[in-house]
């Protein structure tokens, strides 16, 4: 893991963005950097896995909470709400965690070649300590980006065999059913994919269902298991952390950010708002910007 942390560190250092991130010409493949402890972070995450290498950090989904730090892994296999924070990074030792978004194509290849039948529903989130062959895997993956001639050679040969192993460990019965084309898990993912492209607009049940091949009643249920949240809460919670990063990173007022992610009551916008993010509006954004010009003066 130390060869594979001063790599990534070296990547990230040369390559993070101010927000943290180190895009990589890999597909799907990212490095999140911090230096400090993270205000809390909201998002709608798709299927993933993120192997710390350094730094800790704390996860929540509901009522369940996960905290994780170098030499763990974050697995999650389904399109669900979470809210993180980096609890440990300094300058001296920063954050560091190597993402992979997964790939239900190649999963769906390899669990045919490995026999492995679709299991049981796991629980969409959890962590576990990072597997020898992962790691081992991931540096040779993150190595190939010092090739760029080698890159469209190997890139899918290795992705593919990072997919492998985390199916063959601990992992594997909870994201075999990403890759199981008619699995609960991939339909609800195709009207996952509607929502998250067309949020802002009036999205019946019965479209979604159709999509997943659902009637409307089945739908719901199954979307519920699969994410924790109806699809309107879904719907809803894309809206507003989509409105906060407009206020954020693009300065928008909160009521262009409302009409903007298909608000059609600025009011309603603003208690919804207040009742996710804590705050409203206008004084969440305040609050965030006045911390980011404290940190840039210090």
């Amino acid at each position: 893991m130390t060869t594979l942390l001063n790599t990534v560190q070296r990547y990230a250092d040369a390559h993070a963005d101010r927000e943290g991130l180190a895009r990589t010409s890999i597909a799907g493949l990212t490095i999140v950097r911090a230096t400090e402890v993270s205000d809390l972070l909201y998002a709608i995450s798709r299927p993933l896995v993120c192997l710390v290498l350094q730094g800790s950090k704390h996860v929540a989904m509901g009522a369940q909470a996960f905290a994780f730090s170098a030499g763990d892994s974050l697995l999650i296999t389904a399109d669900v709400p979470t809210v993180s924070q980096i609890t440990r990074a300094s300058l001296a030792a920063p954050y560091l965690s190597l993402v992979l978004e997964l790939d239900p194509a190649v999963i769906a290849d390899l669990a045919m070649q490995m026999e492995a039948a679709p299991a049981a529903a796991q629980a969409p989130v959890r962590v576990d300590p990072t597997d020898a062959e992962v790691a081992d895997a991931a540096l040779r993956l993150m190595r190939l980006l010092d090739r760029p001639a080698a890159l469209p050679v190997l890139q899918a040969q290795l992705t593919r065999e990072l997919h492998y192993w985390l199916l063959a460990g601990k992992h594997g019965a909870a994201i075999r059913n990403l890759g199981w084309p008619d699995s609960q898990a991939r339909r609800v993912a195709r009207a996952v994919e509607v929502l998250r492209s067309d949020f802002a607009q009036a999205l019946p049940i019965e479209r979604l269902a159709a999509v997943a091949g659902m009637s409307p009643s089945s739908f719901h249920q199954h979307f519920r298991s699969v994410t924790s949240l109806s699809p309107l809460q879904f719907q809803k919670q894309l809206r507003l952390i989509e409105a906060r990063r407009l206020m954020l990173a693009d300065g928008v007022s909160a009521s262009s950010a409302a009409f903007a992610v298909g608000y059609e009551s600025v009011p309603q916008f603003t208690r919804e708002y207040g009742r996710m993010f804590g705050l409203p509006p206008a004084k969440d954004t305040e609050e965030a910007k006045s911390k980011v010009r404290a940190s840039a003066a210090v």
